[in-house]
């Protein structure tokens, strides 16, 4: 018995781990690439501009969607992960081991950003920054003078952060719900990340990922820049705040009319219908029965 409970144990400790794993990969691949893209390309009004940059957002988290969503869900963001754990669809010890996950997948993504950053030509590097261009932003955040062209200010910043976050974490909560949306979850995801890129690049280069934001954020800090790093609350607190707002009203949408007082009480009404259905057929079997013995007998 000790044995098997001990295989038992080891077995569901993998599968946990599995799913652990599976989230660092994704946010990994998510941070490397999209944020590489959008950062070895000269941002936003470089080589891919606001289009590509968000399509290339949303390309790789369908990516990952269809190839670990069977392992971990592919929540890649701590603020999908709050989402479910505040509507009920994930416990607490796995909602820290994502987001433990997460994070870490961020950051060492934004290592490996910055190894590759090493291997760029110095002239060409330069020769960008004096056009205000930057190859080596590592795809951060930010606000004001560090923000996007219309150089918002922090209050701004944060609301829209919340918004965006509200809108694709409403969308995936929504769209994950049922088993029969499946097959088109990862591209309904992709979509949504896509149009809060759009629509937010101009304004802060769009988050709506903690952990996207944190990790190039922490690199770009050891390398002498702070500045990311010191903004980056914005980009922590606005896509929990609007995760946890969108998770609350998922949840007052999607709540059943009647409360389980109501439904015994409708159970009870059915099931006396039923029986009084059920009472009239049998004495309308009998009344026959006795109609055509009568007629016998007539006979």
């Amino acid at each position: 018995m000790y044995i098997f409970l001990n295989v038992y144990v080891v077995q569901e400790w993998r599968v946990i781990m599995k799913k652990y794993l599976a989230e660092f990969i994704g946010t990994f691949v998510l941070t490397f690439m999209a944020c590489g893209a959008a950062s070895f390309t000269a941002g936003y009004q470089g080589l891919l501009g606001v289009v590509g940059i968000a399509l290339i957002f949303g390309m790789v988290v369908t990516a990952m969607a269809y190839s670990i969503g069977n392992v971990s869900g592919c929540h890649i963001n701590p603020a999908v992960s709050l989402g479910f754990f505040v509507s009920g669809r994930m416990g607490v010890i796995d909602f820290i081991g994502y987001v433990a996950a997460q994070l870490l997948g961020g950051i060492a993504a934004g290592f490996a950003m910055l190894g590759i950053s090493k291997s760029f030509n110095a002239e060409v590097v330069s020769a960008y920054e004096q056009y205000g261009y930057s190859l080596t932003s590592l795809g951060t955040n930010g606000f004001g003078e560090n923000g996007g062209f219309l150089q918002i200010n922090m209050w701004g910043a944060l609301a829209v952060e919340i918004i965006l976050s509200f809108v694709f974490v409403i969308a995936v909560l929504g769209v994950t719900a049922k088993k029969e949306y499946s097959s088109v979850a990862g591209l309904v995801i992709g979509v949504a990340l896509t149009a809060v890129h759009l629509f937010g690049i101009p304004f802060t280069g769009t988050s709506v990922n903690p952990a996207r934001s944190f990790g190039p954020a922490i690199v770009r800090a050891v390398t002498g820049d702070i500045t990311p790093l010191v903004q980056v609350w914005v980009f922590i607190v606005g896509p929990l705040a609007g995760a946890l707002l969108a998770a609350v009203i998922y949840m007052v949408l999607t709540s059943e009319k009647t409360s389980g007082a109501e439904k015994a009480a409708e159970i009870s009404e059915e099931e006396a219908l039923e029986a009084e259905v059920n009472a009239e057929a049998v004495i309308a079997e009998s009344e026959a029965e006795e109609a055509v013995a009568e007629t016998s007998e007539i006979e």
